[in-house]
């Protein structure tokens, strides 16, 4: 039988800086580099190594001995336990701080790429309640904190609904307040719970995959137009019926709910049928002058005031004055493209998902805008010579690609293209960093500028304005 690993402990160890995915960063006295979540810059604590690699350790924090003049107290009672809002233990300005940092350094270093510029980061006015959709599970299985679990007498087995805790597929968070939805979320949750534990209603068992309670989401557009969706794991239409009317009853001021039946092992429902129960079957989003139809699959920036001054970046970016011929790559529903389309001649989007193209044409309806076209397909397979040939060469590119940035041909395409002005919008400042240093040997990076989507995460979005070299 082998010999247990003795547990390596770093004492005062001092947290200097922010690293990849939100994680805080020290040295050990060897000089290792250390990784540790829930610090904070200028906290000093001791470090219980997890995970030893040849570069660098992973630890977690057992004990801090000094607190940064950098650090809050969470404001939300599930901080320690949830994880969706991992920086609220620092001040937002200190957030802000590191998340330009962060975009910075990912130009710089990972893109040796240097920019004539970097604008100041943009802030978000609302550090709470700032998000349009909320998901949340239902459970059996309440999950249970450490010092619960040393208690032989605290059981899990409870009827809860919120959120996964990271590692636990088969347990919840039972959330009792969320800071990221505004009114009347909490209360909807909340009801929602009370009402299924009322009526009998089994919660779900993921290890068992069997309970009637699933998910439920909540979409709340900042037009105060609100739409619920409903997960059951079979189709008993009398509960379905009886828990909705209550709902219903409950909340009168429901724009649209839908239910959907998911019999399968995982949470994933966009290859399911979502049925339409009562109301309409869309909600209305607006910012600035285009409103936009979001159905119950329709992806949409989740902070909707931010998103707004994220697309007047994007609009001041590309100087746009009504001559300019535009290619949206990766548009989703068509938010940007639409958005900017006042401002161009006309513009062409392109996505993937053929259903957010469906979105995209019918809400270039609803806001009678002419000017835009939209095309279904991976870009890599439609941005094509015969493509550039049949639509014009164009005089901006503006790309939003996922978080894996954009594939080679993609960017093999630009180069081709030449177009004057490239507008790169990225969730991801890695591989943006990665596509433009790619890009560099046609193009100058004129100025970059972090935007703050979500307070008191460690996520961040860039936009960079690329132009092409003389």
């Amino acid at each position: 039988m082998g010999r247990r690993r003795k547990k390596k402990i770093y004492h005062d160890i001092e947290i200097t800086g922010i690293a990849d995915k939100g994680k805080a960063v020290g040295r050990t006295a060897e000089g290792e580099v250390i990784f540790v979540k829930g610090v904070v810059p200028g906290d000093v604590v001791d470090i219980l190594r997890t995970k030893k690699r040849s570069k660098y350790v992973e630890g977690r924090a057992i004990e801090i001995k000094s607190y940064s003049k950098e650090r809050v107290e969470p404001f939300c009672e599930h901080f320690n336990y949830c994880g969706g809002c991992d920086w609220q233990q620092m001040t937002y300005e200190t957030q802000l701080q590191h998340k330009e940092d962060l975009v910075k350094n990912a130009i710089l270093r990972l893109g040796k790429t240097e920019p004539q510029a970097f604008l100041p980061i943009a802030a978000c006015a609302d550090t709470t309640f700032y998000r349009n959709k909320m998901e949340y599970s239902f459970s059996c299985k309440r999950w249970l904190s450490p010092e619960e679990l040393n208690d032989e007498s605290i059981s899990n087995k409870e009827d809860v609904l919120g959120f996964h805790p990271k590692g636990a597929f088969d347990k919840i968070i039972d959330i009792k307040k969320c800071w990221l939805q505004p009114d009347p979320s909490n209360e909807i949750r909340l009801e929602s719970k009370r009402l299924a534990i009322e009526q009998g209603l089994t919660f779900f068992d993921a290890y068992l995959n069997e309970g009637f309670m699933r998910n439920m989401i909540i979409r709340l557009a900042s037009t105060g137009e609100l739409m619920l969706i409903y997960a059951f794991y079979s189709n008993e239409q009398e509960q379905i019926k009886t828990f909705l009317d209550a709902i219903i009853e409950r909340f009168p001021q429901i724009t649209s709910l839908f239910y959907v039946v998911n019999p399968k092992k995982n949470d994933f429902l966009l290859d399911l049928d979502f049925e339409l129960y009562h109301g309409k079957d869309h909600i209305i989003e607006q910012l600035g002058n285009t409103k936009f139809k979001i159905g119950p699959k329709s992806f949409f920036q989740t902070n909707s005031k931010q998103a707004k001054v994220l697309y007047d970046q994007v609009i001041a970016f590309a100087g746009l004055d009504g001559t300019q011929n535009v290619y949206d790559l990766y548009t989703g529903v068509g938010s940007i493209a639409l958005y900017v389309s006042a401002f161009a001649k006309h513009v062409v989007g392109i996505e993937e998902i053929p259903a957010a193209i469906a979105d995209a044409k019918i809400n270039m309806a609803m806001n009678q805008i002419e000017n835009c076209t939209f095309y279904a397909g991976d870009v890599k397979d439609v941005l094509t010579d015969s493509f550039a040939q049949e639509h014009g060469a164009p005089d901006l590119v503006i790309t939003d690609p996922p978080r894996a940035g954009m594939h080679p041909d993609v960017v093999e395409m630009f180069l081709k293209l030449a177009a004057p002005r490239i507008v790169y919008v990225s969730c991801n400042p890695a591989t943006q960093a990665r596509d433009i240093q790619m890009l560099s040997e046609k193009y100058d990076l004129i100025k970059v500028q972090a935007v703050d989507m979500f307070p008191n995460t460690h996520h961040v979005e860039s936009i960079a304005l690329l132009e092409l070299k003389s």
